[in-house]
């Protein structure tokens, strides 16, 4: 699969017509930091930032790039509180189908690609697939057709009982990590879609045939358990049991709300008959 435009805006997630005092104040409190260790932080006084929080004085420009820095505000959020405070939008969002994205687009392409035959993929703030290589297809194969109609959502693949979810063999582990993923996203970012989201997968029910840790070490319960270094998936594929362990991988200092909120995904083979079966697919 290639990399595609992410789809329409997301917009900003907090109320229309709220002022940038109240809204730096929830973030301030949110992380838990007082006005006091804000100040410092950000060269400033408690006194400036109360006087801030209650639309006492107009922070600058710079000041609420500075205050949302080091409050660690998304980036998409950061351009909320400039709107609020009355300024222009300092972040750009391109699509990802811009030719100015070309070089990005085709690197990660290439990334994900040179990672076969193990599965990789990417995925926005909201867990929709803009790309994933022939290893994610090869862990899609016999999926319900209506979940692989495009725009894909990770979430939706992997929980839903008609999707990956009967295949995993430890889905009552798999799913609580990927619910708690997605908890510590929504307190970061207090985003209102990826709440919909988490909502939505949180309620699809367990596969009827809730499956144990058997075959845990090999594609066969034969095979010796291999201890793992994290929590691995575990899903059946072909008669056989994969095993990878996942690594999640974002930009760093992003300047764009686009690239900020992408995420490359990857699955390493977690135990020696993976890693086997999968070489043996491509040999």
């Amino acid at each position: 699969m290639s990399l595609v435009a992410s789809g329409p805006t997301r917009p900003s997630t907090h109320p229309a017509g709220k002022g940038v005092g109240p809204l730096l104040r929830g973030w301030r409190e949110q992380r838990r930091v007082s006005q006091l260790e804000l100040a410092l932080r950000a060269g400033s006084s408690a006194r400036h930032i109360s006087f801030i929080e209650t639309g006492r004085s107009r922070p600058s420009e710079e000041m609420v790039l500075r205050l949302a820095e080091h409050l660690d505000v998304p980036v998409r959020e950061r351009n909320a509180l400039l709107l609020a405070a009355g300024y222009a939008p300092h972040y750009p969002e391109t699509p990802l189908d811009d030719p100015s994205m070309d070089a990005l687009r085709q690197g990660m392409e290439r990334l994900i690609q040179g990672y076969e035959p193990y599965p990789a993929l990417v995925v926005d703030a909201t867990y929709t697939v803009l790309a994933a290589n022939r290893g994610i297809a090869m862990l899609l194969e016999g999926v319900c057709e209506s979940l692989l109609t495009p725009p894909l959502n990770a979430m939706r693949l992997t929980l839903h009982p008609e999707g990956l979810a009967p295949r995993i063999r430890n889905h009552r582990e798999w799913r609580d990590h990927l619910l708690a993923q997605m908890e510590r996203q929504i307190a970061l970012d207090r985003s209102a879609p990826l709440r919909a989201l988490y909502e939505e997968v949180a309620a699809y029910p367990a596969p009827e045939r809730e499956q144990g840790h058997e075959g845990e070490g090999g594609l066969d319960g034969g095979v010796e358990p291999v201890p793992h270094v994290a929590l691995p998936l575990q899903i059946e594929h072909g008669g056989r049991v994969l095993s990878f362990i996942s690594s999640i991988s974002t930009f760093n200092t992003p300047m764009d709300v686009t690239v900020a909120e992408l995420a490359i995904e990857t699955f390493l083979p977690a135990d020696p008959a993976t890693v086997k079966y999968l070489q043996s697919l491509v040999s």
